[in-house]
């Protein structure tokens, strides 16, 4: 069963600052979902909240398979994966980069071959795969990103300004990646973007954020 993600009285303060103010949504059905609004608005920490790297100061953040809560364990966490804007790179081959969620999971050698392989080449970057990946540009860095986490085969994809600082023409490439996946329905993903356009390019749900709260859907 698929997952789903239920977040109730989601609050957030940094220093003493509110970043999110009672954030409250269900992501319950399959398909593109994105959180739009001005940089500020709480949206890349509320991402985070619900990709289980952080933990909120209040609220619930609760994962269901079916009707059966699931734990937040290492096995939930396995299901799921966060795309920073900014992705780390290891001073090696491309395959290398975008096999590494799966080593540390311990994938065996052909199936993480074959599914690395796979990754390269939906976001296209399979005749770099042995290029250094500190050659790539920063739009092929992005869509590195994109290989790494869909090579581990979520089942919900977080990602933050999936297309910030990078050019017109691999923004294109990585909103097309992004509706292929949807077309293919690999996984339920969840984008954070302030890019009004773009969420409606690729959103079947727009979630808008201001001062913390989801106040328009």
């Amino acid at each position: 069963m698929s997952l789903r993600l239920n977040i109730s009285g989601v609050r957030k303060s940094y220093n003493g600052k509110p970043v999110l103010n009672a954030c409250s949504f269900s992501f319950d059905r399959n398909g593109v979902y994105v959180l739009t609004g001005s940089n500020g608005s709480g949206k890349s920490t509320l991402l985070r909240i619900c990709a289980l790297i952080e933990s909120p100061d209040n609220g619930e953040v609760i994962y269901f398979s079916g009707n059966n809560i699931i734990s937040k364990d290492i096995l939930l966490r396995r299901r799921i994966t966060l795309v920073l804007p900014g992705i780390g790179l290891f001073n090696t081959t491309v395959f290398n980069n975008a096999a590494y969620g799966l080593k540390i999971r311990g994938g065996k050698n052909k199936e993480t071959e074959r599914k690395v392989n796979n990754a390269l080449k939906f976001v296209g970057l399979i005749h770099k795969k042995n290029h250094n990946a500190l050659t790539l540009s920063s739009g092929e860095i992005q869509r590195l990103g994109i290989a790494r986490a869909m090579a581990i085969e979520p089942e919900m994809l977080f990602l933050d300004e999936p297309t910030a600082s990078i050019d017109n023409e691999n923004t294109e490439i990585v909103e097309n990646i992004i509706l292929n996946m949807k077309k293919e329905g690999r996984s339920k993903t969840i984008i954070a973007t302030h890019d009004m356009l773009q969420a409606g390019r690729l959103g079947d749900c727009m979630l808008l954020m201001d001062e913390g709260k989801i106040i328009k859907v």
